[in-house]
């Protein structure tokens, strides 16, 4: 397969978990953008630092969806930064999200049980 085409598949599989990473960013507390593109590299959904342009469009995504909220934090000196929160409607998918992953892990478990089974 071509070095290309490996990139690709590459950012189309880290774009799958944005949604919920950026959930889950915002669980414990609300979270500026730039906050959530340093936190959400700890899941290891994204190699390297998450570009900012697809995680704001992803959280523009989730306020029309009815998964954050965001409002101006003017509280500090300089410019006004966006604060995003989690909504209950938020914390219902992410559950969603965690029950899939764990059926996925147990699957991906399986698997190399079995692999490993098969290498004697």
């Amino acid at each position: 397969m071509k070095k290309d085409n490996n990139q690709s598949r590459l950012s189309g599989r880290q774009e799958r978990y944005i949604q919920a990473s950026i959930l889950m960013g915002l669980l414990s507390k609300p979270c500026y953008g730039y906050e959530l593109i340093n936190t959400i590299q700890l899941y290891g959904f994204i190699e390297g630092q998450a570009p900012p342009g697809m995680i704001y469009r992803h959280l523009r995504r989730l306020e029309e969806d009815g998964l954050v909220t965001s409002e101006w934090d003017t509280t500090e000196a300089g410019a006004a930064k966006r604060m995003y929160t989690i909504t209950g409607e938020g914390r219902e998918v992410l559950s969603i999200w965690v029950d899939y992953m764990d059926d996925q892990a147990a699957k991906l478990q399986r698997f190399v049980a079995m692999y490993r089974e098969n290498q004697d």
